[in-house]
């Protein structure tokens, strides 16, 4: 290299090393800032969520009795096995799948209803709008014990009701053949009000040239929901579907503080078999294990259904 040559490349180096210096600086300030505001999630995060998950896979594979945490000893497969010799875990699990089939297509078709009649414009939309939301924002709990005096056999406004019109009343919740079902009514009126106003916002995004291109065209208003509304809802609708099956499998409140798992076990869900397992029965391991297993199925569920959507919009 030239003596001229290796002036210039020196003088370009020394004139942009100090910019690298105060972009790395700079670089390194905003890192700091970013973990620092990320700091405070991240901790909250890795204690609540990261660390009891990975107790929980450990604990799985072990006696652990609460009383007695000293004494637990590593027992392989064993509680994966007596799971599957469990009648009351695979009563919960056949629960759980028959509410998750019942309660998406009544919830979700509720919302889909309810949003197609607040897009017309209509005065009291607003009123309608709150008074459908309201139950999404109540506690789960009151409204359970609000649904328990509405069902009551002997002194509930439904079974009234039904008496007036001749209709002899029912158990609902104390009937092993109606309390999952009744359950299912009661988890689709409360959640309904969620989806709606999603498939709400999805409807108000549709162009209104499109409706009346078709109407133009001699389309019907069935033919219009069925060519144009739902194609157009597709994107809305997935959400709405992958976000609804992940609720329904949670389902924990409502058949704890209506029914404590009954009649004979009728309503009893994994989540609440395994609430009951951990902290009633205080068997931590064991709960580990339904915990476990479980989280694979939801896993094995959602990346099936991902797939499927995938195919589908390829």
């Amino acid at each position: 290299m030239s003596k001229i040559g290796w002036k210039e490349n020196r003088s370009i180096y020394t004139f942009l090393r100090p910019e690298e210096r105060i972009n790395n600086k700079t670089r390194w300030k905003e890192n700091v800032v970013a973990y620092t505001f990320l700091g405070p999630a991240l901790l909250l995060l890795s204690m609540f969520f990261v660390i009891p998950s990975i107790m929980s896979v450990y604990y799985s594979f072990t006696d652990y009795y609460l009383l007695t945490p000293n004494m637990r000893k590593f027992v392989g497969l064993n509680n994966f096995i007596n799971l599957f010799q469990d009648p009351i875990f695979l009563k919960s699990l056949v629960n759980t799948l028959e509410f998750v089939v019942c309660v998406i297509p009544l919830q979700v078709g509720a919302a889909l209803g309810l949003a197609l009649l607040l897009n017309k414009q209509r005065k009291a939309n607003t009123f309608f709008k709150v008074a459908y939301f309201s139950p999404v924002v109540m506690s789960l709990v009151v409204i359970s014990v609000l649904w328990l005096y509405l069902l009551n056999p002997n002194e509930g406004i439904i079974n009234n009701v039904l008496t007036y019109f001749g209709i002899s009343a029912q158990p609902f919740l104390t009937s092993p053949k109606q309390a999952i079902f009744t359950i299912v009514v009661v988890s689709a009126w409360q959640g309904a009000g969620f989806q709606m106003l999603i498939f709400l916002a999805g409807l108000q995004n549709i162009p209104g040239d499109v409706y009346e291109a078709a109407q133009l065209d001699g389309i019907n208003k069935w033919q219009r929901f069925i060519y144009i509304t739902l194609p157009l809802l597709k994107p809305t609708s997935i959400f709405i579907f992958i976000t609804t099956l992940i609720g329904a499998f949670k389902l924990l409140v409502q058949p704890m503080v209506m029914t404590q798992g009954g009649p004979v076990n009728s309503t009893m869900t994994v989540v609440y078999y395994i609430y009951q397992t951990g902290f009633t029965d205080r068997m931590v391991g064991y709960a580990s294990s339904i915990a476990l297993l479980f989280g694979t199925i939801i896993g094995l569920v959602t990346i099936t259904q991902r797939k499927l959507v995938k195919e589908d919009e390829d």
